[in-house]
Formats: structure tokens, sequence, C-alpha cells
């Protein structure tokens, strides 16, 4: 089949190198020529596990092209797929310009009969306003195209997404007619041997779907973190009581692992733009905007242990910090907890020596760039450990779980460790000469 994706971002990329892997011909469209320069010689973006090799292997098919023509590439296309970014706004809600422009320029470009997918996680009725913009440029054409439209929401995990995509848990298609739900099917099922994963329902529902999917997550993350706070405050062991109620196979062990917060390009944005659709329905969505509350509440825990430890002016004092990214397996920073923690602990005089296996160059160049004079970047977690006063563990990268702790004992100033993620509580570092501060723990 042949098909088209605009936007090659972290969705859009991942689409397209799994559509290509399952035998057809993908088209990827991005307006930055840069990018779509690197992609043509097969240089991913975005880290991504596995993601390199299936560009290499696709574009040296043909069977994944990459260009910033949309009209050409809407040539011979069956399906269309719009995977641009809905960054959230000031207010909240998620910026929908891009989608409409793409939109637009579907309008004014396609010659043949052709289904439009709505990958981007959108508000619900987007696509109600999507197939109004395209009818628009069509009526402006006096032409008489037949287009469908659909919303296939995306659930991939960074750090697992070809995974994901390959083996996925559900498929959700949102279409108002059986042959575009068939074709729907034609196109998934070559990615999974039975059709009980492919789930159909109304247009509506399946936008709907991925907030409420987010929603659920992010709810669960800062409901352990709220136990978290307790159990300090009451003294008892939060991970003693994470396995109490993981046991429950109604709860499950997932997402209910206390740490510094949440963060990454979906769910703080998808819980504030879930909160605002609401409110313009009039229903004020307090659940939602007390999981937010305590997730911006979280990101602050570290910092707050620190300065118990250390006083509140931290001038003169350096700290070690493991990982930046939002999550192990990806270099996204975006509403990472590191971010509010680096900021806090410079503000308030700290020196910061950070280390992470793949965000280094979003941190100094994004992310924290008007902090690099207070920031010395390490090549290797050891590195960062030298002249610190203590470390703090942010992300939970697989080459943070066992380090050598006698060498960390020996490098730090102090052999003192603030785990964001309660990554070290089974090793009893109290009894080889550790200060070990936790989340949840006294």
């Amino acid at each position: 089949m042949k098909i088209t994706i605009v936007g090659s971002g972290y969705v859009g990329l991942v689409t397209g190198a799994c559509f290509a892997e399952m035998g057809n011909t993908v088209t990827c469209v991005d307006i930055n020529s840069d990018k779509i320069d690197l992609l043509q010689k097969g240089v991913s973006p975005i880290y991504e596990p596995g993601l390199d090799k299936m560009l290499l292997k696709n574009l040296e098919n043909n069977t994944l092209i990459f260009t910033t023509d949309l009209s050409k590439a809407l040539e011979k296309a069956a399906i269309v797929f719009i995977a641009v970014g809905t960054p959230m706004q000031e207010t909240g809600e998620a910026n929908m310009r891009y989608v409409y422009e793409v939109a637009k320029e579907i309008g004014e470009h396609i010659t043949h009969n052709i289904i439009v997918v709505n990958k981007s996680t959108v508000p619900i009725g987007t696509a109600d306003k999507v197939k109004e913009i395209i009818q628009q440029e069509l009526d402006k054409r006096a032409v008489d195209i037949s287009f469908s439209m659909v919303s296939n929401p995306e659930f991939l995990k960074e750090g697992d997404a070809i995974n994901d995509f390959m083996k996925p848990d559900r498929v959700v298609i949102g279409a108002d007619n059986e042959v575009t739900f068939e074709q729907m099917k034609k196109l998934y099922s070559p990615f999974f041997r039975t059709h009980d994963r492919f789930i159909t329902m109304d247009i509506r529902s399946a936008e709907m779907t991925k907030y409420a999917a987010n929603a659920m997550l992010a709810t669960k993350i800062s409901f352990m973190n709220e136990i978290a706070n307790i159990c300090e405050r009451v003294d008892a062991d939060v991970n003693k009581v994470r396995l109490g109620i993981g046991s429950d196979k109604r709860i499950g062990y997932s997402f209910i692992y206390p740490g510094v917060g949440f963060g990454g390009s979906c769910f703080p944005k998808d819980m504030k733009a879930l909160y605002k659709i609401a409110a313009s329905h009039h229903y004020n969505a307090e659940l939602l905007a007390a999981v937010d509350s305590v997730n911006t509440s979280q990101k602050q825990i570290l910092t707050k242990k620190v300065c118990k430890r250390f006083g509140e002016d931290l001038s003169g004092f350096t700290f070690a910090v493991w990982g930046l990214s939002y999550k192990p397996g990806t270099n996204d920073m975006r509403e990472a907890p590191s971010i509010q923690v680096i900021k806090d602990l410079i503000a308030k005089g700290a020196k910061i020596n950070a280390y992470d296996p793949k965000a280094i160059k979003e941190s100094k160049n994004v992310y924290l760039k008007d902090y690099n004079h207070s920031i010395t970047y390490a090549t290797s977690k050891y590195e960062a450990l030298q002249n610190a006063d203590a470390m703090l563990l942010i992300t939970e990268w697989k080459e943070f779980r066992s380090p050598d702790f006698i060498e960390i004992k020996k490098l730090l100033k102090i052999p003192i460790i603030f785990d964001g993620r309660n990554q070290y509580n089974a090793f009893n570092l109290p009894s080889e000469g550790f200060e070990y501060y936790q989340i949840g723990k006294k």
C-alpha cells in the first residue's frame, strides 16, 4: 500500500519506518528541509532504539522516501496520515495550527479519493474541523473528490516505540463507514495475528481514548507519589507498600513507582489539554487538576531533601546529577524533572556536574542553555562524581541500576545519594557508609 505521512517527528518517523518495514511504500513529508536532508542520508533526528537500523534498511529498499513536497507525495497515496505536533499553548490548550495547515494543503493537492488519518493527539472534534477545511479547499477548486476521515491515536512509549508499533497492545480506529474500517484493518493486519486487538469506534471516541489513556497513567503516577509523601510522614516504607498493592491484579505494578514526577511530550501536555477541553464544555475536571498539581510539587521533592541536608544556601556546593532525559531510552527532555531540579539547585547557589547517556546535547543547547555557566557536563557517570558533594539520581537509565558503590564513595566528597527513583533501596547503602535519601521513606 502507498502511504504518505505528514510530519517526520517522533510519531511520524516511527510510524513511517514501521509501515515500510512491513512492505508498504511510505513517503514521509516535513517542511524542515535540513531534517529531510539528514533523513535521506539515514540519520535520525531523534534517539529511539532500533530506529536507525530500520531507516537505513528501508531507504536502501526504496520503501521509505523523505521529501518536503507534499503535492508529489500525495499523487498515488491511498492513505495520508497527519502526524504533526500539537504543542501546548500558554493557556494549556493544544496548538492546532500545524494540523489545520496540513489539512488545508491536503485539500489543495489531492487528486483522487483518499483516506485522511489523524495520528496527532488532538482535541475531541478535530476530525470534524479537518474535514471541513479539506472540503472548503476542494470546493474552491470545484472538484468532486471523496475522502474519509479517521482518528488513529498512537500509544508509543519513547524508548520502546518500535516494539510498541510492531507488536501493539491494540490499534484504535475511529471512522464512520465500514469501507474505511476494512482499509485500515488491511493496513494494520500484519502487526497482529488476532483481530481482537483491532478496535473500531466512532471518531470522537477514538480521539478521547488517547487522552483518557494518558490521563489514567499520569493519575497512577501522581497517586503513588502522593502515597509516597504520606508514607514519609507516617514512617512507612513506600517500597513495601508498592509491593503490597501491586500484587492486587486490579491494580498491578505498572506506573506505581514513586519518583520525582512525570515529564515528556505527552502526559503533561495531554493532562492540561484534557482539563481545558472539559472546561470548554462547562465541566471542572478536579481529578485532572489534582494530578497535575501533585506532579508539579513532586519535581521539587529532591531539592527539598537536598536543602534539608545542606541548608537553603547551597553556595559552594557541587552536586552530581545522573540522568537528564525525562525517562530512560530517549534523548527527549521535554518537561523532564531534571530541568526543574537543576534550575532550583542553581537558584540556591549550587554548581552541577551532569551526565546522561543520550540527552547532554539537548540539555546544553536547548533546555538548560541559559544555565551552562553553572553546569559541567561529564562524559561518564563516574566523571560527574568528581569533586561533587553528593549525587542525585533523576533518570533510571540501565547503566545506573547497579553501579560500583565503592567507586562512588571514593569519588564523592561526602558519600551522600539522593535517589529520585528509589533505584537503590535494596542495596542497604547506610550499612555501606552512605547517607541515603529516597522518595517516600525517612
